[in-house]
């Protein structure tokens, strides 16, 4: 994938200057080598810090390294003013870790207290309004702290991806979806850029693409893609045309962001002037780490991206859609596996997800929109959707959103989709998460979340939850466990 970042780590140790430097050299040479026994590269910083001197050398250092994230390692207490400065003044993110004391035999004379020193620098990171990541126990051993910064990594490429990113939309959003719609401020504060659009200048430059010499191409790589499941060739050319609409205007609107997603009208109109509906070509955008969100949801593709940058793998965008009727339960889940019914639900788009992510694949026509546009009439304009069950294994079901008063809050819940036939249409999948029936009642529904929930393949919750904090959002939600109650559920209904 080449729309997110690679990171490229750095890491600096600090010394108080009343302890031994030689300390906290020596440590952070044990964190590079358990670091690198894993199979993972660090820039380490020749320099370490004492003083605000120290510091500058330091920074140009990693800077002229081409570091983007960095660790600043306590080897003992650490200064913490200049500590802190380096975090201000680096671009990019930054994690504090700390350093264990090794065994009894440095207490008497090399002790580093670096315990201590870390709640002196979570303490001057707060009066200096800096983000930082710290680690849930940000003290170890150099295998514990090499540990913390390879989970480092996901959240500093999120970091970086969500600051670097561009939205583009495609309006205005379709009539009565008003849960989608919120307002845009907050993407600022977070560094993304968006640029909205019109239907009319998608369809403007999708008319241009006509006879693009490119089309073939993408049409021979849509077969091999399908396979078998290529059930309406002649769709094909319009939606290769369609993709390389998209992939142009992303190129050439990106402007001074590195990166790009789209959020696009999918209906009702896009399909009696296009000739079809876009979904297969969301599929194949979402599969290449540009997720195209449905029916202009802003949040929706922001969340979406997240993910690509946590997971370094496709997503997808689904309604939280329907519940699973009792005699599927009774046949296929009842136990066989530990979830009660209303843990269980089914996650459902049109057709957007990726066909790798998919037990089977076949193109097909988008049945609701039908039933309207194309009445009693073979399927024309309506072509497009990529069908079948989501593939079973783990996931992470998750949002970032706006409130109406422009505040952030987001939720994150792990699971499972289950490998249970869905004998349903669209891209679809059995869900089942723990406690979902409470979740569902007091966040989706209570806190006013939309439909639509961004989901990775596998379970990433806890550098998700982290990215979340780190961008300041207080409101955080997760599927608390039967053993917690959530603000406001009723003790005696339980």
């Amino acid at each position: 994938m080449n729309n997110i970042p690679n990171i490229n780590v750095g890491i600096v140790a600090v010394s108080r200057d009343c302890f031994p430097m030689s300390l906290s050299n020596r440590r952070r040479e044990a964190v590079v080598s358990a670091y690198r026994e894993k199979g993972l590269e660090i820039y380490e910083c020749p320099v370490t810090i004492e003083n605000e001197k120290d510091m500058l050398k330091a920074l140009a250092d990693v800077k002229a390294a081409n570091c983007n994230a960095l660790v600043v390692y306590l080897g003992n207490f650490g200064p913490e003013s200049s500590e802190t400065l380096l975090a201000k003044n680096f671009d990019g993110p930054v994690m504090f870790a700390a350093a264990a004391e090794e065994n009894t035999s440095i207490l008497a004379d090399e002790r580093g207290d670096a315990y201590c020193g870390m709640l002196n620098a979570s303490y001057n990171l707060k009066l200096r309004n800096i983000r930082a990541y710290i680690p849930e126990y940000p003290v170890g051993t150099p295998t514990e702290v090499a540990t913390m910064i390879e989970e480092f990594l996901p959240i500093a490429r999120a970091i970086i991806g969500l600051q670097n990113l561009k939205i583009i939309s495609f309006g205005p959003r379709p009539q009565d979806f008003l849960a989608c719609n919120a307002p845009i401020k907050a993407l600022y504060s977070l560094g993304v850029e968006i640029e909205e659009n019109s239907e009319l200048d998608l369809f403007a430059s999708f008319n241009d693409h006509a006879n693009d010499p490119r089309i073939p191409d993408v049409i021979k790589d849509m077969e091999e893609e399908l396979g078998t499941g290529n059930n309406m060739p002649g769709i094909l050319p319009k939606l290769a045309q369609y993709e390389l609409t998209l992939l142009d205007w992303a190129d050439a609107h990106k402007g001074c962001k590195e990166f790009v997603v789209f959020a696009n009208k999918c209906w009702p109109s896009f399909q009696t002037q296009f000739g079809f509906v876009p979904c297969y070509v969301n599929s194949r955008f979402a599969s290449k780490g540009m997720p195209i969100s449905c029916e202009v949801d802003i949040y929706g593709a922001l969340s979406e991206y997240l993910g690509v940058c946590v997971s370094e793998d496709s997503v997808t965008l689904l309604d939280i859609n329907n519940t699973v009727p009792a005699d599927m339960y009774d046949a296929s889940i009842k136990g066989k596996f530990d979830y009660k019914p209303t843990d269980t639900f089914m996650g459902f788009h049109c057709g957007n997800t990726p066909s790798k992510k998919l037990s089977f694949c076949s193109m097909k026509n988008q049945k609701i929109m039908a039933r309207s546009l194309e009445p009693n009439q073979e399927p024309n304009i309506t072509r497009g959707t990529l069908e079948g069950d989501i593939a079973p294994g783990d996931i992470t079901f998750f949002r970032l959103q706006s409130t109406a008063d422009t505040v952030l809050r987001a939720y994150v819940a792990e699971g499972e989709v289950l490998p249970v036939p869905t004998q349903s249409f669209g891209s679809i999948g059995v869900f089942a998460i723990p406690e979902m029936k409470r979740f569902y009642r007091h966040v989706l529904v209570e806190k006013n979340y939309p439909h639509h929930g961004a989901v990775a393949f596998g379970h990433f919750g806890k550098a998700i939850f982290e990215v979340f904090k780190y961008f300041g959002v207080a409101d955080i939600e997760f599927n608390k466990p039967a053993s917690m109650l959530y603000p406001a559920e009723n003790p005696f209904y339980r």
